[in-house]
């Protein structure tokens, strides 16, 4: 299947309205490309480690619409034949109409073709089978070559949301994990992306686990990996919402019931996160924390303190910090 983009050069401040204009006459998806910092929210919501350092922001943004072609070279629009020709007009107008009352700054529009492309599935090439210590974490298209030598086997597939086990930080917590779980122990993963924390500690002998994510796709993801490794449905539950901000959240997941909590998250949010875990966790509870970049090492561990709660391990791999507390048990 062959697209036409429509690739306008326009500026940030206008990105929304045109987006509303455009909308009204068929193309829809906007592919947004700006210099614009994430918000702290945005950050949470993102459901990688960290994020890199990006150029300052310039103030030009491009806006990119794609529209399939037909066989005839014709493009479908709204449901309607159009030209591509056409659809560039039509484009146009809108654009000359937002202008006279608002800045879009160049607004032009460079048009070209693309394939298509599965951009969900395309990342498959560059993830294959690998150990972390006697763990093999392999994805579902692999097979196991050797399982007499493969040790605990990990089937994961992250689809559309974070975890592969690949990264350092979740090594981190992956390794103290092995070292905390007890047979029967009731685990709280948050920001639990692919599941791949809650599911190795069920491997490691936990008997349940709830994770909470911000993002939808956590559901298909961990339904998956959850069925992949023989993990039954009552075990892993999942909720979708933010358990620092949403009191319901904070009820469901309920309170002094947690025998380790885990959070492979960002430094920032890991810091308005640990006074509120420090409700969730049981007395002499464990609290696994990574995603710390290693300068922001005794940030988290002055939340940690600050929270009541005592240090009892710090933890590196590459540049990466895990923090390990415990709850007092009064």
């Amino acid at each position: 299947m062959k697209w036409t983009r429509f690739r306008i050069k326009t500026i940030t401040e206008a990105e929304d309205v045109i987006i509303s204009a455009l909308y009204d006459i068929g193309l829809e998806g906007a592919q947004i490309e700006d210099r614009i910092p994430l918000s702290p929210l945005e950050k949470e919501q993102m459901f990688v480690d960290i994020l890199p350092e990006g150029p300052e922001d310039d103030g030009i943004a491009y806006l990119s619409f794609f529209v399939e072609e037909k066989e005839d070279g014709s493009l479908e629009l709204a449901g309607e034949r159009v030209e591509r020709e056409e659809v560039g007009r039509r484009i146009r107008e809108q654009l000359e109409e937002v202008s006279e009352w608002m800045e879009i700054g160049e607004g032009s529009i460079a048009v070209d073709e693309t394939e298509d492309v599965d951009w969900i599935n395309n990342w498959k090439q560059y993830f294959h089978q690998f150990k972390i210590d006697d763990i093999l974490v392999i994805p579902s298209w692999e097979k196991v070559e050797a399982e007499e030598d493969a040790g605990l086997i990990l089937h994961i597939d992250p689809g559309t949301a974070f975890g592969t086990g690949m990264h350092e930080t979740t090594q981190l917590c992956i390794r103290q994990l092995r070292k905390y779980v007890k047979p029967g122990a009731r685990l709280l993963d948050v920001g639990t992306g692919s599941g791949i924390l809650a599911i190795l500690a069920l491997k490691f002998g936990a008997g349940c686990a709830l994770g909470t994510d911000l993002d939808i796709c956590a559901e298909g993801a961990v339904a998956q990996n959850c069925e992949a490794n023989d993990i039954a449905p009552e075990r892993f539950e999942l909720l979708i919402g933010n358990i620092i901000t949403e009191k319901e959240v904070q009820d469901r997941v309920g309170y002094g019931c947690y025998d380790i909590v885990t959070a492979n998250i960002l430094a920032d949010v890991l810091v308005p996160l640990t006074p509120v875990i420090l409700h969730q966790l049981k007395p002499g509870g464990i609290y696994i924390t990574s995603g710390i970049i290693d300068d922001k090492e005794q940030t988290v561990v002055d939340a940690v303190k600050a929270a009541g709660l005592e240090v009892l391990e710090v933890t590196y791999q590459g540049e990466w910090v895990s923090v390990t507390a415990r709850k007092p048990i009064k």
